[in-house]
């Protein structure tokens, strides 16, 4: 899961969890007081209802008792009401045998008297008439139901908070993790080789950590491309400066060659050979050096693709076969792309020579070349013991050896894939390598002419 993900889930619930236990609050500590409250409300009720009662009766009768009793129970909670003497015996209104219990008690206590049923809460007051006699009021009452916890108005209400919260939530963590996403984009850029990356202007005027954790960043980037411009810079200047020297020594070797005896011929050739490889050491370098510094142009023309891959299979087969070893083309579509063939021949070979050298004696190197409407792929294959899977994307870095000790028997020097891997990017393609069962599968995809 994402980081701002994380941090817009959280806090959306966080705010949710705090509207939730808002609500539960409210709603626990506003039952309790309305439920006191309607009780003292009952209890004055009918004190002051049982008084007119009396007045009513006293001045017109039971008659005139009912039609007041009729009033009152019009209202939403009283569902009805009874007028007893203290013998029990009903005068006016309705006779609630459920609170016949209760109306015994109020008789004798003199307050107004409670009994709660699930559904009906019934009230009894005795009252005194101001010629002695003394009477029951009774009354059924609705019982007193708290509010319910979810109200239309406060489900909306609710939303409306957690909705608005989200939008918060939402641009508060885009606020908190779109620079570090942009510092991302930096890093990875840097990674793949853009040295100039820089990530200071693309997140704003920030004052904050992250803008000071971008501005380390830059500083880093920049002393970074420093170091490695100054040293492609040395490598390529050494390397022409090499050059002078060399061809010096390959005269002085000549001449050497020519006052040779017996006992030193052997010497002469073997200077000769390390000079070569010392030359083609400082090619590679040179060559490698102007791929990625872009120092040099390149033309590039319509190439035959699949003739060029048919023309260097053949002449690594050859090669191989001094080895006991040797090179299949499997498949090989027609394909034409635009490019430089000496870097095109020159990644192809560099692959191939890896492959042979690799593979163990008495097999074939299967070469593959394939397209669709867009991309020619050409994939080559040895049967060797194949790389570890964490070094595979170090295998185009410049110098890297996955084994020194085979490298060096093998003559390699860790710059042939590095070549064929600034040689492919220059052309707008990709080189990357994969472990298989048995062996290791090297692609290169390169777009074919529209």
């Amino acid at each position: 899961m994402s980081l701002f993900l994380k941090i817009f889930l959280w806090f959306w619930l966080a705010m949710a969890l705090v509207v939730g236990a808002v609500m539960v609050v409210n709603w626990s500590t506003s039952s309790e007081p309305l439920a006191r409250q309607f009780r003292t409300f009952v209890d004055e009720a009918v004190t002051s209802n049982a008084e007119t009662a009396i007045q009513i009766y006293t001045n017109e009768g039971s008659e005139g008792l009912e039609e007041y009793f009729d009033r009152l129970e019009q209202r939403r909670r009283v569902n009805a009401i009874g007028f007893y003497g203290v013998d029990g015996n009903l005068i006016a209104g309705t006779d609630i045998k459920r609170a016949r219990k209760l109306l015994e008690i109020a008789t004798s206590s003199g307050v107004t008297e409670f009994e709660r049923f699930p559904e009906m809460t019934y009230a009894a007051k005795r009252v005194d008439s101001r010629s002695g006699e003394q009477f029951v009021y009774v009354v059924e009452i609705k019982r007193f139901q708290a509010p319910p916890f979810f109200t239309s108005r406060l489900l909306l209400q609710a939303l409306a908070v957690i909705l608005i919260g989200g939008l918060v939530c939402y641009a508060l963590a885009l606020y908190l993790t779109s620079p570090i996403e942009k510092l991302r984009g930096a890093v990875q850029e840097l990674a793949d080789g853009n040295f100039s990356a820089r990530v200071t202007e693309r997140i704003g005027k920030r004052r904050d950590e992250v803008a000071a954790l971008a501005k380390d960043f830059d500083e880093m980037a920049q002393r970074i491309e420093t170091l490695i411009t100054s040293e492609k810079r040395l490598t390529q200047d050494i390397s022409h400066e090499l050059r002078s020297p060399l061809a010096r020594m390959n005269v002085a070797l000549e001449l050497a060659r020519s006052r040779s005896n017996a006992d030193t011929l052997p010497l002469i050739g073997r200077l000769e050979t390390e000079s070569q490889r010392l030359n083609d050491l400082i090619g590679q370098l040179l060559t490698l050096s102007k791929l990625e510094t872009g120092s040099a142009a390149f033309e590039k023309t319509e190439i035959d693709f699949t003739k060029l891959v048919e023309n260097i299979v053949s002449d690594a087969d050859f090669e191989a076969s001094g080895i006991e070893r040797g090179v299949e083309l499997k498949v090989a579509d027609k394909i034409k792309i635009r490019g430089n063939e000496t870097l095109i021949r020159s990644a192809v070979e560099n692959v191939l020579r890896n492959a042979t050298r690799y593979t163990p004696r008495g097999t074939d190197v299967e070469v593959g070349l394939t397209s669709d409407l867009h991309t020619a792929t050409l994939e080559i294959r040895d049967f060797g013991e194949g790389v570890p899977e964490e070094e595979l994307q170090k295998l185009f870095k410049p110098f890297y050896r996955v084994s020194v000790a085979r490298d060096r028997k093998s003559g390699g020097i860790g710059l042939g894939l590095a070549i064929a891997e600034q040689a492919v990017s220059n052309h707008g393609g990709e080189i990357f390598a994969e472990n298989k069962e048995k062996g290791l599968l090297v692609t290169i995809k390169l777009p074919v002419m529209a």
